[in-house]
């Protein structure tokens, strides 16, 4: 157990590989609890989202329909990034991460404000996600049969959502496999656990929802993105919703001057061709360009390799190397993400 945005959370159960290896095999569940659920609600709340994510809610007019985007700062700095629900026009829902949770919501409540929009953090809820090639047929077998909306939620496509009795089951997830994340009652939570774990669904912690991840080329907070990072340089560029003009969100000035002023970092995936483990912060050295850093490393083991996410020089070719411990190892420059749905996405 550890402190992760404090929370006590688990790095594993038992074995962190056997864990990873039941989410793209079979099926695992996360207790994501401490991400905090925000419902956002009013008159003008989609005016509202309009302004405070770099991302367009324009583009969710169905019920339980997703939007991934970044929170910015005013220099264009990634504050947080998230996921907004849409429900009905004056209902909302973001799912942000748990060591921003107090900076977040310090962030929108004065903004919010402005346009008469109520932000209510939802400390009563829980979140499960299950993830893994058979995640959606074991839930499939604990929806209530009868329920409305049951054959609805089977059918969701991905990054949509559907609320069903107690619970919003959404088709989203952090791991590059399908699955749902369920935000249920925290009274619920413990008991559809217990539940998944009977069908064979394993206990994940910290260790393979982060393994996974990175195999699945996403981002992590803190690490390949914060406040002093743009989301043009880690990644991110396609979350930014630049058309219509017109929509002034906070920091678009800022990332307008960036992009237009060039020479952007890459951010990149590598994979390392010598013996070693890839790890956040170690330095990549670009021949006759200059250096970058690995934001995240581990060793990846669907494909048995070391990998990582880094930001390097613009001018970044196919090859570069890492200082590992004084010592300049070969990588290969690769297009996240490494693995998704099971499958090696590297040659």
């Amino acid at each position: 157990m550890v402190d992760f945005g404090g929370w006590d959370m688990p790095v594993h159960y038992g074995s962190q590989i056997d864990e990873h290896h039941a989410v793209r095999r079979n099926a695992g569940v996360f207790d994501v609890s401490h991400m905090c659920v925000i419902d956002l609600s009013g008159e003008h709340v989609r005016d509202f989202l309009r302004v405070l994510l770099a991302n367009d809610v324009a583009k969710l007019r169905i019920p339980g329909k997703a939007l991934y985007s970044c929170l910015l700062n005013d220099a264009g700095g990634v504050l947080d990034d998230l996921i907004v629900y849409y429900f009905n026009e004056e209902f909302f829902r973001l799912i942000v991460n748990a060591g921003t949770r107090d900076k977040d919501l310090a962030w929108i409540r004065p903004r919010a404000a402005k346009f008469d929009v109520a932000v209510a953090e939802r400390v009563d809820l829980a979140m499960l996600a299950v993830q893994g090639p058979a995640a959606r047929t074991i839930v499939g077998t604990l929806l209530p049969a009868q329920a409305e909306g049951h054959g609805a939620v089977m059918k969701l496509a991905p990054f949509s959502g559907r609320v069903i009795g107690t619970w919003f089951v959404a088709r989203t997830g952090y791991t590059g496999e399908d699955g749902f994340e369920i935000v249920l009652p925290a009274a619920e939570a413990e008991s559809l656990w217990v539940a998944l774990n009977a069908r064979g669904v394993a206990s994940c912690g910290l260790g393979a929802r982060d393994t996974l991840r990175l195999e699945a080329g996403m981002n992590l907070y803190g690490n390949d993105m914060d406040e002093a990072i743009n989301p043009l340089e880690s990644g991110l560029g396609w979350t930014v919703a630049f058309e219509p003009e017109g929509r002034e969100f906070i920091g678009r000035a800022a990332l307008e001057a960036i992009r237009d002023r060039g020479n952007l970092r890459r951010f990149v995936g590598l994979v390392l061709e010598d013996r070693g483990v890839l790890r956040g912060h170690q330095k990549v050295v670009v021949a006759g360009v200059g250096e970058g850093e690995i934001t995240s490393g581990t060793f990846s083991p669907s494909l048995q390799k070391s990998i990582a996410l880094a930001r390097v020089p613009a001018a970044t070719g196919d090859r570069v190397q890492v200082d590992i411990r004084g010592r300049l190892l070969d990588a290969r420059v690769v297009r996240p993400p490494f693995v998704r749905n099971g499958k090696s996405l590297i040659s």
